[in-house]
């Protein structure tokens, strides 16, 4: 089964999207989804997933199974998350002022690439040494 990228980004008017990229050729068909939250957004966008197979079969076309891998820009990262993480929790673990994590969660300003690697770095790396976690 193909792995296809789909994308979560928050719109301007701070609802959610999820979108898969048109340039890229393994599937043969485009779908999106929207809500107020990521949750509405992704299961939007699972429901249009469905919809568009139920469609390709009764019209009689070959339809392309996919799984989706969700990305996050980082903006819609962080504002999700912060629900769950403060954002001086997240300025001591990757290291960037909380400010500065303010300014991309309220889209005020956008990190650049060695500032989203940096997030990236250090997000996998907590997830990585909480998998690790066991309990007594």
């Amino acid at each position: 089964m193909n792995i296809v990228k789909a994308f979560i980004e928050r719109g301007n008017d701070g609802t959610y999207g999820v979108y898969v990229d048109l340039e890229d050729s393994t599937l043969n068909y485009g779908i999106i989804g929207d809500g107020s939250t990521v949750d509405e957004a992704v299961e939007d966008f699972k429901a249009s997933y469905l919809e568009m197979k139920a469609l390709y079969e009764q019209e009689g076309l070959r339809f392309v199974e996919a799984e989706f891998e969700f990305c996050y820009d980082t903006a819609s990262f962080l504002q999700y998350y912060t629900t769950y993480f403060s954002l001086a929790g997240l300025s001591r673990l990757t290291g960037i002022h909380q400010g500065q994590l303010s300014h991309y969660v309220n889209g005020t300003r956008n990190p650049s690439k060695q500032t989203i690697q940096k997030i990236d770095n250090s997000i996998h790396s907590f997830a990585m040494n909480l998998g690790q976690v066991q309990f007594v």
